[in-house]
C-alpha cells in the first residue's frame, strides 16, 4: 500500500507558481508510489485567511488537473480537536499560559538578521492562570530530533535551540501552523510529507510535537527545491507574485502553466 501525503495550502492569497511546483511533487510522488493525496485547506489563521482564496485554490487545482483522493476538513472546522490535543499537553505538564508580547521577548532575545527568534522561556515557570492570556506554549526540552530526508539525507535539529517553547495558540486564539499541522498529519494518517525546503527547519519540532500528542512513528519527509526569483528569493503570495488567476486571465493554458512550474523548479 502506497503512502498517504497531502497538499496543504493556506488561503491567504491566490495559488501561485510556487504552489504548482509543490503540487507537481506531491501528486507525482504519490502516483509513482501508488499513494493517496489529501487536499487540506490550512485556514487556521482567521486574521489572514479568506474564503474567496480557499474557493479559488480548489478551482485552480481542478483546472490544472490536480484531483485529490480525499478532502480533509478545513482547519477552521477543527477547533474542538485542537483544544483536546492542547488539554492532553496541559494534563502532561507540557503546555502553559504565556502573556509575552513581542517586546517582552525582544528584551531577552533580540532579533538577529536571518535567524529565527528563540523564545527565552519567560512564562515557563510563572504558572499564569488560564484567563491571563489565550496564548499557549509547548515545552521544548533539550534533545535532538533526527530524521532522514528523502532528498537531503540525514538531518538533525534541536527544537529547544532552534526556537525554544513555541506557540501552539496565539493571543487572539488562533491555532498556530506548527500545532495544527502536527495534529492534522497525525489524525489523517499522513505518513509522507512532501513540501518545499524552506520548511525543513520546522521538521524537528513537528516530529517532537507529534510524539507529545501521541504519535508513535513520525512521517517520512521529502523537501523539494523552490522556484525562485533571479535574486534567489522565493515566490510569495504577500509580494504579489504571479498567481494562477493572473496567468489564466492572460490566456495561458493549464499545460503552459504546468510547463512554467516545471521549468522554474
Amino acid at each position: 500500500m502506497g503512502p498517504v501525503t497531502r497538499f496543504a495550502p493556506a488561503p491567504t492569497g491566490w495559488l501561485h507558481l510556487g504552489h504548482v511546483v509543490n503540487a507537481l511533487h506531491v501528486w507525482g510522488i504519490a502516483r509513482e508510489r501508488g499513494g493517496r493525496v489529501i487536499l487540506r485547506i490550512e485556514d487556521h489563521d482567521r486574521t489572514r485567511c479568506r474564503a474567496e482564496y480557499a474557493d479559488a485554490i480548489v478551482e485552480d487545482l481542478d483546472w490544472l488537473g490536480f484531483v485529490p483522493d480525499s478532502i480533509a476538513p478545513r482547519q477552521s472546522e477543527r477547533g474542538e480537536r485542537y483544544a483536546a490535543a492542547l488539554d492532553r499537553l496541559h494534563a502532561a505538564g507540557l503546555a502553559y499560559v504565556c502573556d509575552c508580547s513581542r517586546r517582552d521577548i525582544a528584551m531577552d532575545s533580540p532579533d538577529r538578521f536571518g535567524e529565527e527568534t528563540r523564545y527565552p522561556g519567560r512564562c515557563r515557570s510563572r504558572g499564569l492562570a488560564p484567563e491571563a492570556s489565550m496564548a499557549r506554549r509547548v515545552r521544548m526540552d533539550e534533545g535532538t530530533e533526527s530524521f532522514i530526508d528523502e532528498r537531503l539525507g540525514a538531518q538533525a535539529d534541536s527544537p529547544a535551540e532552534q526556537c525554544g517553547d513555541f506557540l501552539i495558540r496565539d493571543r487572539l486564539g488562533n491555532w498556530t501552523y506548527q500545532f495544527a499541522v502536527a495534529v492534522d498529519d497525525f489524525d489523517q494518517g499522513v505518513d509522507l510529507v512532501i513540501r518545499g525546503e524552506d520548511l525543513r527547519a520546522s521538521t524537528a519540532r513537528q516530529i517532537r510535537l507529534g510524539r507529545l500528542i501521541g504519535r508513535i512513528a513520525p512521517p517520512d519527509f521529502y523537501h523539494h527545491p523552490l522556484i525562485t526569483h533571479p535574486d534567489g528569493t522565493k515566490l510569495s503570495k504577500s509580494a504579489g507574485d504571479t498567481s494562477i488567476r493572473e496567468l489564466r486571465r492572460a490566456g495561458r493554458t493549464a499545460d503552459e502553466v504546468l510547463l512554467l512550474a516545471r521549468q522554474g523548479s
